[in-house]
């Protein structure tokens, strides 16, 4: 995003914050960390300790990664038909 000369420079990094906040990527992220955190929490407990996040990370990918997404593009096109 420009800054402009009148645009103080905090102004415009808040914009550049919020468009990216708003970004569809940014969010598709936000979604997939929180179902890592999730399966972290899981594979943790039936560990009863604390796994951490790069084998909870890699762990997800492996199993459950691609059929999240699959299920995660099937809502979108479903919610872009009903609109």
């Amino acid at each position: 995003m420009e800054k402009t000369a009148d645009m103080p420079t905090a102004q415009a990094e808040k914009k550049e914050s919020q468009f990216v906040k708003n970004s569809v990527l940014y969010k598709e992220f936000l979604a997939e960390r929180e179902e890592i955190l999730k399966h972290k929490w899981i594979e943790s407990e039936k560990a009863g300790k604390d796994i951490g996040f790069e084998r909870a990370l890699l762990d997800w990918i492996v199993k459950h990664r691609s059929h999240w997404r699959e299920r995660r593009m099937k809502e979108v096109r479903t919610e872009k038909a009903a609109s």
